[in-house]
């Protein structure tokens, strides 16, 4: 722990690992565990943190930190792909893979789920509503990347993807308008009209002019 406090997490790796080496049915081998995957977290190791988090949810699946083990999967992920959410808008999403977003938000998910009470779920919620964002803002992006290219059809798919994915987003609304665009490019009057119809309707509901009685937006649409 001195060498963790000093930073010197791979110092703090090997001694720990030599810990779990000698005493592995020992008192700190639960936390030994623990503080490998952190120290592989703030090494920068992402597949070796998320490894040895994993090994501790499947050794020790009883284990009244196991809360934590999920929050730190998550979070190792979270902050390996914040940068790139952070910036999205700078760049050609179409070649990247948001796998560990996806990943991330798993892992909180599996937090929540399990544990509603855990000191970490607020946060992890917090940060899951973040996630379904970027993750729809990709979506648009690769979209957007395919209606440049003539690749129509491509374009349709990813834009449906976030009303089916990620309803409650903003980027629904664009979404709405990618289509559009597309089904008219392709000739498609029809659909066009009756995504128009929608989109219509989903700017009418976000200007705060629905009633009551009105359906959600994307009921409409299903």
């Amino acid at each position: 722990m001195e060498q963790m406090n000093d930073h010197n997490y791979d110092d703090s790796v090997k001694l720990l690992e030599g810990l779990q080496s000698r005493y592995p049915y020992g008192r700190y081998a639960q936390q030994a565990q623990l503080e490998i995957a952190y120290a592989y977290y703030k090494q920068g190791e992402q597949e070796s943190a998320i490894s040895a988090a994993d090994r501790f949810i499947k050794q020790y699946p009883n284990s009244p930190h196991v809360d934590y083990a999920y929050y730190l999967k998550g979070l190792i992920s979270f902050n390996e792909d914040l940068g790139y959410f952070g910036d999205l808008i700078q760049q050609d999403l179409s070649d990247r893979d948001p796998q560990g977003a996806q990943d991330s938000f798993e892992a909180f998910k599996e937090l929540i789920t399990r544990f509603p009470n855990s000191k970490y779920t607020s946060d992890a919620r917090l940060r899951m509503q973040y996630l379904i964002d970027a993750l729809a803002r990709h979506e648009i992006h690769v979209a957007s990347y395919y209606m440049r290219r003539g690749a129509y059809i491509a374009a349709v798919n990813r834009a449906k993807a976030v009303l089916t994915d990620y309803p409650n987003t903003p980027q629904t609304h664009e979404a709405l308008k990618i289509m559009v665009q597309a089904y008219d490019a392709m000739g498609m009057p029809k659909l066009r009209d009756d995504t128009q119809r929608v989109l219509d309707m989903n700017t009418k509901l976000a200007a705060g002019h629905n009633t009551h009685d009105e359906q959600p937006w994307w009921k409409f649409w299903q």
